[in-house]
């Protein structure tokens, strides 16, 4: 942590009126929403790479980045509720800090730079609510992934909105009420990592962190036009847990653009010295302007076998089939295939409800828990133990079976949808049993959660944008730490399609 930082100076909780929100839900017509066009406005707040960029240069200073990043936070919080705390004071005297060390002549690779970070993760000074009602005490201590991002120089402004104990697609909760689409505020960003999400596709900050135990940071980047890489399991520290999920969630960062996205994933990554995991480094931000060579890239449209029939929406097919076309004409091999997935859920619901019950246990007032984060919390009570234990021990032979798309099969790259269908109204999951919360969830988001039991890194890239002017993506997924192809493969698409030019209309 800084030197300079006065934790007693955090600002308070943000949130929003309930009642405004339910204005801003019927002041937004999505049946009228067309395909954005490269925006004519002045431009949005640099990115993260830009950011540094100008800061060492002195053409600009971190007090004006700062400033810009709160205020255009505290406008948009009505409208998209995307931070459940700001750090306004706190981050302005960093700011002052970075700006004299700058002037000095320092330099890090994020010196004086504002990003955001997700409120599952220990900032010094704020309370760690993780989506929850009630109150919580202040954390004395940083995360792990938030002291290497102190170290590089960044500056955090605040945490960002996460659903309760980030079980779920959508970022909605009495706690803090509904955080909403920038691109279509009547939907949702997604979740869990929706605050992050919208905070970046609206230009609040330049990038954020997230965390992603069964698609939570490439479903919101998906439903926001971002990128949002799932590293290497251990990748980027989950400190103070060792094992967060029982292995299932690791962190991860959201931007506009590859760069900046490798460029926070290095300020990040490395490992605590008590964590379990511990993948050798990777150079993200080197592999970014890299050329990826002509890849091998398998195209499948079945998901794993979730028992809903779930298949990709029309619309989503057709993007992700146009991004296939693209990586062929960039001179890729695509062609379909079908990874040997087997029944990889009964190993995924055991771990993923043991780690929510670990979640819940330790809330001071269950009672204000969402009833199907009670159920939950009993499934994973039961499950625990002897249960887990046979789960993740059969990790070692899905990582086989799979991964015989790459080894056996001689693919490079899987590429499929990140999700089944586009982001979903608001209140889509309100008030739904825990059956039908999952089952609908598994319909709309079938893709993503098996690259969480396996530990595997994949990218998140946008994929266009339904008629109707929704953002979809498409998963980049690859094989035991192959970041750095994945990202360099990002890259040369985004050098193509130039998504960033695209802005919501909301920011």
């Amino acid at each position: 942590m800084s030197s300079a930082e006065p934790t007693e100076q955090t600002g308070p909780a943000v949130r929003s009126h309930p009642q405004h929100a339910e204005h801003v839900q019927h002041s937004h017509h999505p049946e009228n929403a067309q395909r954005p066009e490269r925006s004519p406005r002045p431009a949005p707040m640099p990115g993260l790479a830009e950011s540094a960029r100008l800061l060492a240069d002195s053409t600009t200073t971190s007090t004006a980045l700062v400033a810009d990043a709160l205020a255009r936070v505290e406008a948009a919080q009505p409208t998209l509720n995307a931070f459940r705390h700001l750090r306004a004071e706190a981050a302005l005297a960093e700011a002052a800090e970075a700006d004299r060390r700058l002037a000095a002549g320092e330099r890090l690779p994020l010196l004086g730079v504002p990003v955001a970070v997700k409120d599952d993760t220990d900032v010094a000074g704020l309370p760690t609510h993780f989506g929850c009602d009630g109150e919580r005490p202040p954390v004395t201590t940083d995360s792990e992934a938030v002291r290497r991002l102190r170290a590089a120089g960044a500056v955090i402004v605040g945490k960002t909105n996460s659903c309760e104990l980030g079980q779920w697609p959508f970022t909605e909760g009495p706690a803090f009420g509904a955080t909403r689409n920038p691109w279509n505020t009547a939907h949702t960003p997604g979740g869990s990592s929706g605050g992050s999400a919208a905070a970046v596709a609206a230009g609040l900050v330049p990038a954020a962190h997230g965390s992603d135990g069964a698609g939570s940071v490439r479903i919101p980047a998906a439903w926001t036009h971002l990128v949002g890489i799932k590293p290497q399991r251990g990748r980027v520290s989950v400190h103070p847990h060792h094992d967060a999920f029982q292995g299932l969630t690791v962190n991860g960062p959201l931007a506009r653009t590859v760069a900046d996205a490798a460029l926070l994933l290095d300020a990040a990554a490395g490992a605590h010295p008590d964590d379990f995991h511990r993948p050798p480094a990777v150079r993200a931000s080197d592999a970014a302007r890299r050329d990826p060579g002509r890849l091998r890239i398998a195209l499948a449209w079945r998901p794993p076998l979730t028992l809903t029939g779930a298949g990709p929406d029309p619309e989503v097919r057709r993007a992700v089939a146009a991004l296939a076309e693209t990586l062929a004409r960039l001179g890729h091999h695509v062609e379909e295939a079908r990874p040997r997935y087997g029944l990889i859920g009964l190993t995924f619901v055991p771990r993923a409800t043991a780690g929510i019950a670990e979640f819940a246990a330790r809330h001071p007032e269950p009672a204000l828990l969402d009833p199907r984060t009670r159920s939950a919390l009993r499934t994973g009570t039961r499950l625990g133990g002897r249960v887990v234990r046979a789960a993740r021990a059969r990790e070692v032979r899905q990582h086989r079976r799979i991964g015989a798309l790459f080894d056996a099969s001689g693919y490079d790259v899987l590429l499929t949808p990140t999700t089944a269908a586009p982001p979903p109204r608001i209140g889509t999951f309100d008030h739904l049993s825990a059956w039908r919360t999952d089952v609908t969830m598994a319909a709309a988001c079938p893709y993503a959660w098996p690259w969480n039991v396996l530990g595997w890194p994949g990218i998140n890239v946008p994929a266009g944008f339904t008629r109707s002017g929704l953002p979809v993506g498409a998963q980049l997924l690859g094989p035991s730490r192959s970041e750095e192809r994945l990202i360099a493969l990002a890259a040369q698409l985004e050098d193509d399609l130039r998504w960033y030019e695209h802005r919501p209309p909301v920011s």
